[in-house]
Parts: C-alpha cells; sequence; structure tokens
C-alpha cells in the first residue's frame, strides 16, 4: 500500500509533468507565454464573485483583462500559467488560491477554442503515456472517439426537468445546471456545453445568427467543469453595459458595485477578433492523478498555512 506522503508526491510530480506539458503544447504552436499582474486596481465586476481585496488593490479571479489589453497593443498568440484567488470558494473540487491557464489567439472564435483544447489534452494525455484514455473514479473517458458537443438548450431538454426558458425565468440556471446536468457530461468522452444564454454571456460576442444565445462554452470531463471559453466581445459601449448590470445585481445582493475597469474599456476600442478560454489546472490534475479531492494535487491547502 502506497503511503499517503508518497501518494503527495506522484500528484506533485504529475503535476509537474502537466504544467511542463501545457507549456511545450503553446510554444510548439507559437504562442507567447506573458505575466501580467495578479494585484490590480481594477476587476470586472461579477455578480456572484466577491474580489479578494489586498490594500487599495484587487487579488485578480482571471488574468483576463490585462491579456486582452495586450491584445489590443498588437500580441497576437499568448497563454498564462497564473495565480488566481476566488473569496468564500472552498471544497472538493474549489480552493480559493487556484492556478488557472488562459490562451488568446487573434482571429479565432469560441470553435477554434474547442479544437484547441481538445488537442490540449490529447497532447497532455500522450506526454503522460495515457494511450488515449483517462480513468477517473471508476470511469473510464476515451480521447479518441468523437467528443461530445452538446448546446445548453438541448442539454436541457436531455438532462433536466425543466427547460431552459423557466429555469432562467425563476432564476435557477446554475442550480440545474450544477445538479441535474454537469453529472451527465463528459463521462465517456470529453464535453462541451456550447452556446450560453445571451443573458450569460459574460464577455462574449453573441451569436451573430441568433442573439437569443452566446459564442461562449464550458469543458466538462467526468461532470467537473474544467474550463470557460468564448469569442470575445470587442464593442465597449456593450461591455459596458453588461458590467453596470453586474454591479446592479451586486447591488440587489447586498454586494458593494466594483468600479468599472475604464483602461481596459479604452483598449476595447482597438481590441481585434479574438477568442480565449480559462482552464483550471488544479482540477484537471486532480482529474488526471484520479483523485476525489483537490486538495491532492496541491502542496499546501489553506488549512495547512
Amino acid at each position: 500500500m502506497i503511503s499517503n506522503h508518497k501518494k503527495r508526491y506522484q500528484y506533485l510530480a504529475t503535476r509537474s509533468l502537466v504544467i511542463q506539458a501545457i507549456r511545450d503544447f503553446f510554444t510548439q504552436k507559437s504562442y507567447l507565454e506573458v505575466e501580467t499582474p495578479i494585484r490590480t486596481p481594477k476587476i470586472i465586476p461579477e455578480a456572484h464573485i466577491d474580489p479578494v481585496l489586498t490594500e487599495e488593490c484587487y487579488l485578480q479571479a482571471s488574468p483576463e483583462l490585462y491579456m486582452k489589453r495586450l491584445l489590443s497593443k498588437g500580441f497576437k498568440k499568448i497563454f498564462q500559467i497564473c495565480k488566481c484567488f476566488r473569496k468564500n470558494e472552498r471544497g472538493v473540487h474549489h480552493l480559493p488560491e487556484l492556478t488557472m491557464l488562459e490562451w488568446y489567439a487573434k482571429d479565432d472564435t469560441y470553435r477554434d477554442l474547442m479544437d484547441q483544447c481538445q488537442a490540449l489534452i490529447k497532447f497532455i494525455a500522450a506526454q503522460l503515456g495515457l494511450e488515449n484514455q483517462i480513468k477517473y473514479q471508476g470511469k473510464i473517458i476515451n480521447l479518441d472517439k468523437q467528443w461530445q458537443k452538446i448546446t445548453v438548450e438541448q442539454a436541457f431538454k436531455d438532462f433536466a426537468d425543466k427547460t431552459l426558458e423557466t429555469a432562467l425565468k425563476d432564476n435557477i440556471f446554475d442550480e440545474t445546471l450544477s445538479f441535474q446536468i454537469e453529472p451527465a457530461l463528459g463521462n465517456k468522452t470529453p464535453a462541451f456545453l456550447y452556446d450560453y444564454p445571451a443573458s450569460l454571456a459574460s464577455l462574449s460576442k453573441l451569436r451573430n445568427d441568433n442573439h437569443k444565445y452566446s459564442q461562449r462554452f464550458e469543458f466538462y470531463m467526468a461532470g467537473i467543469e474544467l474550463a470557460n471559453g468564448f469569442t470575445e466581445l470587442t464593442d465597449p459601449a456593450e461591455q459596458k453595459l453588461r458590467f453596470e448590470k453586474e454591479n446592479h445585481i451586486r447591488i440587489l445582493n447586498n454586494l458593494h458595485p466594483i468600479d468599472l475597469p475604464d483602461r481596459f474599456l479604452k483598449d476595447l476600442e482597438t481590441m481585434p477578433d479574438c477568442a480565449g478560454i480559462a482552464l483550471g489546472i488544479d482540477r484537471l490534475v486532480m482529474i488526471l492523478c484520479n483523485t476525489a479531492s483537490i486538495d491532492d494535487v496541491v502542496a499546501f491547502t489553506p488549512e495547512d498555512l
């Protein structure tokens, strides 16, 4: 029987290999690795994420504002591995300090990101010698078969006890997604849940042919969400309206509004058409190590500090 100490060493060794594989994948595809500030005076106003304050600044929940500002200044293909912070997030799949991979590319769309995500996971699996299948908690996830792709609307029809329209109207979209839909995703092959309703577009463009839906997807393996990607919104006026809407929801929930990131909105005026995605490295390593808890794949948990 392997001791807990040896297991932890094996998990952290796998984590190191995964991060190295990520860097190899993107550098081979001519992406530039960048570093942007994790401590910043302005962040994205998000209705349901309370930011972590440090003196007069925030700790980032994502590096996307600064990465997009780099795109607006002429960078074409960039990626970053960095620390992000989410207040009051803790659980078997959640850490208040997490490690995120984000990448962005000029002229790409969310469909390009799906292809890149698939290629990345296959590349990492090959580097780990997993032979195109990942075993996780009794499930065998096949990387060679056609990956699951399903729209949000269809997922509600297939797996939920209510329609998408009802879930949105009754403000139970997240609850229904978490408890009824997510467990059905990515169990035989990895899965992409795409075309989120426009009201949940976040920072993504709406579909050109149908403004009811956004060019946004989430990526799943074994029922666990690993990534969130979209074709980026490049309209500063529309983006400002969305930020203001998020602040309005914060106020309704007795949370303080967050000052708008004015320099980002200004740089959005010159940002090219592009797409970007955020992928949680801790969760990915957890699945690749076949362990049920995210605590096993980090050197220190918050409780150990």
